[in-house]
């Protein structure tokens, strides 16, 4: 019976095929909308997650920010013999400790000029963050305790300044906080860049390299916050309240002013505001699936007129009132649940066709697609109860008298 049913209703839509599809255009427009604002936002949080992955979900920062307005205290700067100290008092938790530091300079060779953002490295640092040398080495530990002025340089950026990319043994001259000194090339590395880190990097001329940590300490060899990374599966929380704790006794300071900023809470926080706006969006365009069921209680209201005398002939020949509530049911579910197949084609499509052209990864959850499909059958069966039972209800003889 379900079957003949179906039937009925795929000859009932293909014998009126410009205004079924008419009537399927609001649920087309509405699902397509729901699954192309979803995938947008799962693609977005995919992306952000990657990002963070790439910088590292461990990382956190530490610093001092008074209450009150107040103005730091020469004190309240860090020195290197202190971020040694933090390396030593949580052993078990944390892996990697620097300053944070980074200078921005031009790098001179000859008469070519590249500007570049120097970032002060500690030797165990690609530990924590992959540094893909292809040329030359990392910087080492007698790098970083003797203050040399070596340099690992990004291959594009070395290949701009000295005109090929293996420039290790190459040197340089640059600008360190009003200093002007020759730095030897010590290594070359490759940029591996997330799709998203491509956006926000844009078109910028600005180049990149390493060197250690310890040029960039000034003045008096003090730095304004820490940059630390945490050992892989270690409570984030429970790290900032034993980090806050320990600095705030170090500093002379209270609790509530000692800012530990991570990767984790960063990445969480920026989650759920895209999560929830995407559910909001999505809630949005889902209005449209509203009114694609009006259309479709609209158009079986009028089929069920002009279908009246059939249905008289159905229920002379037997046909009980459940036969004829179940038929009409049928093909307006099956109306809606066509409109949401190409909803999902369509919005699928410009998704991907979206991140085809924009050279991204898209995210499209099989249970979105079907939660999709089943909710569009379920409003083509919500808004189709009025008109089935309409029909239902029709008594026979008047049914068979309607001209």
């Amino acid at each position: 019976m379900l079957f003949e049913n179906m039937s009925m209703a795929v000859q009932s839509i293909r014998a009126n095929k410009m205004r079924s599809f008419l009537t399927m255009l609001g649920i087309i427009i509405g699902i397509g909308a729901v699954i192309a604002i979803v995938s947008i936002g799962d693609t977005m949080r995919f992306m952000v997650s990657d990002l963070y992955k790439n910088v590292g979900t461990t990382l956190a920062y530490v610093y001092i920010w008074p209450e009150d307005g107040e103005e730091m205290r020469q004190g309240d700067y860090f020195n290197l013999d202190e971020i040694d100290r933090i390396k030593e008092v949580f052993p078990d938790d944390i892996v990697y400790v620097d300053s944070n530091a980074s200078v921005a300079s031009d790098a001179i060779y000859g008469h070519k000029k590249e500007k570049y953002n120097f970032e002060g490295i500690d030797y165990n640092y690609p530990d924590v963050k992959n540094i893909n040398i292809i040329y030359g080495r990392n910087l080492n530990e007698s790098d970083i305790k003797a203050r040399k002025k070596n340099v690992v340089l990004e291959a594009k950026g070395a290949k701009e300044l000295f005109g090929m990319e293996n420039a290790v043994g190459k040197t340089f001259r640059t600008t360190v906080y009003g200093e002007t000194s020759y730095f030897n090339v010590v290594g070359i590395y490759k940029l591996d860049l997330t799709p998203i880190e491509e956006m926000m990097m844009g078109t910028s001329k600005t180049k990149s390299g390493f060197i250690p940590y310890t040029l960039l300490t000034w003045p008096n060899d003090a730095v304004y916050n820490i940059r630390l990374y945490a050992r892989e599966g270690t409570d984030m929380d429970q790290l900032e309240i034993k980090v806050q704790s320990y600095v705030a006794k170090a500093k002379n300071r209270n609790k509530n002013e000692i800012t530990f900023r991570s990767a984790a809470s960063e990445m969480k926080s920026l989650d759920g505001v895209m999560g929830g706006l995407s559910l909001a969006v999505g809630g949005i365009a889902a209005i449209s699936l509203l009114v694609g069921g009006i259309g479709i209680m609209n158009i079986m209201l009028v089929s069920v007129t002009e279908r009246t005398r059939e249905i008289g002939i159905r229920k002379a020949l037997g046909a009980k009132t459940a036969d004829v509530l179940v038929q009409f049911l049928t093909e307006s579910a099956i109306l809606s649940a066509f409109g949401g197949i190409l909803g999902i084609a369509a919005g699928a499509g410009l998704v991907m066709l979206g991140g085809t052209l924009l050279g991204l990864q898209v995210v499209i959850k099989a249970e979105v697609i079907l939660v999709a499909v089943g909710f569009s059958a379920l409003v083509g069966v919500f808004f189709g109860i009025y008109p089935a039972s309409k029909a239902a209800s029709a008594d026979p003889i008047d049914a068979l008298r309607y001209e």
